[in-house]
């Protein structure tokens, strides 16, 4: 692994923690129902991860040369609040299996420090998806 591509990837891994916490947001601002205040709450909760997440990948750019990027993934839209747990469990599952890809790539290119990481951020990432699944056990349909 070239640490051009590492600090491409790393980047691209940027944007989808800026798409998370802008959709984290959103989402918490849009839930409704007799479950928005705990749904609010979930939401906003995971923001604080989405920030460290960013703000380490940001920092390790810089620290292998590189430039933050300042783009993020788009949000999806999301009408329903089952329909924005379903989108929320989409994303934490492409962040697992990005956080994943990118270990192994910081493994092959040498950084022991950025593979723990990585691998911690992957289990946060999992704590995420498994919380979200979860909550969309036995949910209405609606």
């Amino acid at each position: 692994m070239d640490k051009k591509k590492l600090i491409e990837n790393l980047n691209e891994d940027l944007k989808g923690e800026f798409g998370a916490i802008i959709q984290y947001t959103t989402y918490a601002a849009q839930a409704t129902g007799p479950y928005r205040p705990q749904l609010a709450e979930f939401f906003l909760n995971e923001v604080a991860d989405e920030q460290l997440h960013a703000k380490f990948l940001a920092n390790k750019v810089v620290a292998l040369g590189g430039t933050p990027t300042t783009e993020h993934r788009p949000v999806p839209e999301a009408n329903t609040n089952r329909e924005m747990l379903e989108e929320v469990l989409k994303a934490e599952n492409r962040a697992v299996k990005d956080y994943s890809q990118r270990a192994e790539e910081a493994d092959e290119f040498g950084d022991k420090g950025l593979v723990v990481a990585l691998e911690d951020m992957v289990r946060d990432e999992v704590e995420h998806s498994e919380e979200t699944e979860r909550i969309l056990r036995n949910w209405p349909l609606q």
